[in-house]
């Protein structure tokens, strides 16, 4: 019996020193593997676990919903917009926040890629996060966590899943403009180029496709889709696939010319409301951007199996959608000494 009380106590000792070196790396000691993200060969290495903050600042969480709770309320809406900045700023040097960067003396802000220009938003809800954060835990929960924690808080107010998310990213110094413009799939992508840029980032088109499903919630500009309806193929014709009242319903509200930012819903069944509605509208010809049509037409690897799966079953939807969304999560953090823990997101320290 003394042998566990000592075993016991020894893991719970190894525990707290680890969470405690990994929140303030200065204090290590001196152990951890290697192969951990972030870790070098022969040097302590840090790694996401979901507890990062337990002791450092466990109000985090309760901070981050308090916000989200508030700006959700008041425009739906920005349940996707904080999912995308996530996505947005993983598939570019990782996720470390580089996209919430402004421009300044040393600072070219990925804000101004194709991708992002007029179109990411949200960064007010981050600002407020941040300033919570400050206030109760100075320099201590860092921006690429809130992107993190917001992604996930407007997908569960949303009626999605939830999920164990593991933490202790930290943010990058530099930005880079040219990899936003070249890793973030763009709307009128084939098929074979989604699989592409998501296998660049180590995921495969399970997570292509349940990640794809974020749509389920959020609106796009016209200009991502007026392709489709006037000039699918060079041709001067519209896309095949669209259903036709659907086509109809579209062509009311993105004109052959003009009209580049007015919205149409993703998911014009539920647009605020996270489900699997998305994977059937697909299938029904009503998938509103080409990279949702080319997920069932696109006749590459098992992508139609995954739409028609996820349209049957929320359920399986939901399960993978939160597996990805950790994978994607954990795309090149920067942790240990690395980065930096910013006291304003728009700005290196």
């Amino acid at each position: 019996m003394a042998y566990f009380k000592v075993a016991f106590g020894f893991l719970v000792t190894a525990f707290l020193s680890a969470a405690v070196s990994l929140a303030h790396p200065g204090l290590g000691f001196g152990w951890g593997g290697v192969g951990v993200p972030g870790g070098q060969s022969g040097a302590p290495s840090y790694g996401l676990f979901p507890q990062f903050h337990q002791f450092s600042c466990p109000q985090a969480e309760d901070i981050v919903m308090s916000v989200l709770e508030k700006a959700i309320a008041k425009e739906p809406r920005m349940a996707a917009s904080l999912l995308r900045l996530h996505f947005h700023d993983c598939f570019v040097q990782g996720c470390d926040a580089s996209i919430l960067l402004d421009n300044s003396a040393t600072i070219v802000s990925e804000k101004n890629s194709l991708p992002n220009k007029n179109s990411v938003r949200g960064f007010e809800v981050i600002d407020e996060i941040k300033a919570r954060l400050e206030e109760a835990c100075p320099q201590t929960v860092s921006c690429a966590d809130i992107l993190a924690m917001a992604a996930r808080g407007s997908t569960v107010l949303s009626g999605g899943p939830s999920w164990e998310l593991p933490l202790g990213r930290r943010d990058s110094k530099t930005a880079s403009l040219s990899t936003s413009n070249n890793n973030i799939p763009p709307p009128n992508s084939t098929l074979q180029n989604l699989i592409t840029l998501f296998q660049r980032q180590g995921l495969d088109e399970v997570d292509l496709v349940a990640l794809s499903g974020g749509h389920t919630i959020g609106v796009a500009r016209c200009a991502t889709f007026k392709q489709r309806l006037y000039n699918q193929n060079g041709n001067n014709l519209p896309d095949q696939t669209l259903e036709r009242t659907y086509y109809y319903g579209l062509k009311s509200v993105c004109p052959k010319s003009g009209g580049d930012n007015n919205i149409s819903p993703l998911d014009f069944g539920s647009p605020v409301k996270f489900d699997n509605l998305y994977f059937k509208l697909i299938l029904w010809g009503k998938g509103l951007l080409n990279s949702d049509e080319v997920l069932l037409t696109g006749n590459v690897g098992n992508t139609m199996e995954l739409v028609k799966a996820y349209a049957k079953d929320e359920n399986l939807f939901f399960k993978q959608f939160a597996k990805s969304m950790i994978k994607m999560g954990n795309i090149s953090p920067l942790t240990g000494f690395n980065g930096e823990v910013r006291k304003n997101c728009r700005l290196v320290n």
